[in-house]
């Protein structure tokens, strides 16, 4: 399985950004992908999760920002970023895992090792 972010960049701040995960080499179709964030010297953080029957989960710091979806035929997941902050400055990561790993849509998914595959990351830097 291959996953593969894309749509990072430098914005200003009030700016917005799409970021887009393509996964190949995947064959199941009912899943959960997340959407994961680390800035420098800090831990990664979950942002946002959304399963494949459209149940979507937020981070209290993006909600109402920040905007998960997926496209399952394609198998993609987007996070699309409006109002961005300084503070949301960090490497961005796609994940995924397969629903038979996890109880179902009503799970959160916040937590990095409930996810079996990840992506390498797109960098997102806000300025000020």
């Amino acid at each position: 399985v291959q996953m593969v972010e894309s749509g990072g960049g430098s914005v200003q701040s009030g700016g917005s950004l799409r970021l887009s995960c393509v996964v190949s080499g995947y064959q199941y179709m009912n899943y959960c992908m997340g959407w994961f964030r680390q800035a420098p010297g800090k831990e990664r953080e979950w942002v946002a999760s959304i399963h494949t029957d459209g149940i979507t989960y937020y981070a209290d710091s993006v909600k109402g920002r920040f905007t998960i979806s997926q496209d399952n035929a394609k198998k993609m997941a987007a996070l699309q970023m409006d109002s961005l902050k300084p503070e949301d400055t960090a490497m961005y990561y796609c994940a995924l895992t397969d629903a038979r790993t996890y109880g179902g849509s009503w799970e959160v998914m916040d937590r990095e090792n409930e996810y079996e595959y990840w992506g390498q990351g797109t960098q997102v830097t806000v300025s000020a």
